[in-house]
């Protein structure tokens, strides 16, 4: 998928699924993706009606080109198989895909694909179209993660859940998205985010980094975003409207380095043709490229056009 071009989930909007006035407004926001919470965000004695509520959302439309998902809750709840049941029953035309929250083995991933594939078929839908997107939420699933993330092929993404892992590890610390107090060298999340960006690679996934919690420190939230777009993570979930615009900046390729990487992809080709002298490595302006170059610029290419960026520059012989 980090070949291609997937759609972009720069910015990953969470909105609960129970407050009708926060979906209306997330419909007019630029966030690439939306989630519709029923975990989390809505408490235990509203779940129920924040099922209708999502599924009257999905149905109403205007939602335009956005990544339409919605959160359930998790396997070890009494909510999952209703959640799932109802959403997929009354809009499951209009969903993209189910993200599944506490992931800790693939087995419940698998659970998951049986219970869409049932769902499919009755309700007439396209077998396979929805998709699964596990969110890494502590130890055991961070442990699990190749094979959670090779449990379906439903699977679109790998989602760091950041609040409920540091608990799962004791970190002593209450700001989630920050750097534990103490900890003064490197970063302290550092192998969690590897090892999860890793697994999504290996498995042609994307890798999605959780929320920053102190959503008006929006230079706070640029830095937090900053390392792991560093890495190589495709996008990051957003709690607030004023976080979106910093996402999808983030997220995306700089101006200069997407349109070098078409450059560099428009050369390649070329100089590798008969036209061209079929040759492996050439210069371009005053850098040799060849295949390595290649495969990289790829990547930068593929975000950009996820992205809807347009060329400022040309590739001539």
């Amino acid at each position: 998928m980090t070949g291609g071009q997937a759609r972009a989930r720069r910015s990953v909007l969470a909105v609960p699924g129970s407050s009708t006035k926060m979906i209306a407004k997330a419909r007019t926001l630029a966030a690439d993706e939306i989630f519709l919470d029923l975990e989390d965000a809505v408490a235990p004695i509203a779940k129920e009606q924040a099922r209708a509520t999502v599924v009257a959302a999905l149905n109403e439309g205007g939602w335009g080109s956005k990544i339409k998902v919605v959160r359930v809750n998790d396997w070890t709840t009494e909510w999952t198989h209703q959640d799932v049941i109802e959403v997929v029953t009354g809009a499951g035309e209009h969903l993209d895909a189910i993200l599944l929250p506490k992931v800790t083995e693939a087995a419940q991933v698998q659970a998951l694909d049986l219970l869409l594939t049932q769902l499919e078929k009755r309700c007439g839908l396209p077998v396979g179209r929805i998709g699964i997107e596990p969110q890494i939420e502590n130890a055991p699933g961070l442990t699990n993660i190749d094979a959670i993330a090779t449990a379906s092929g439903r699977v679109q993404t790998l989602v760091f859940g950041p609040a409920d892992f540091m608990a799962s590890l004791n970190m002593r610390t209450l700001v989630v998205g920050e750097q534990p107090e103490g900890y003064d060298t490197g970063d302290a999340y550092h192998h969690i985010l590897m090892t999860m960006l890793i697994a999504a690679r290996a498995h042609g996934l994307q890798a999605i980094d959780g929320p920053y919690l102190q959503i008006r420190d929006v230079e706070a939230f640029r830095r937090s975003a900053a390392r792991t777009a560093a890495l190589g993570f495709d996008g990051k979930w957003v709690l607030h409207p004023g976080q979106i615009d910093a996402a999808n900046e983030i997220f995306s390729p700089r101006q200069a380095d997407y349109d070098k990487a078409e450059m560099i992809l428009d050369a390649y080709e070329f100089h590798t043709s008969a036209a061209g002298g079929a040759r492996g490595a050439v210069m371009l302006g005053d850098e040799m490229i060849d295949e390595a170059s290649r495969k990289m610029a790829r990547v930068i290419a593929a975000k950009g056009r996820a992205a809807g960026m347009a060329r400022t520059t040309t590739f001539t012989p």
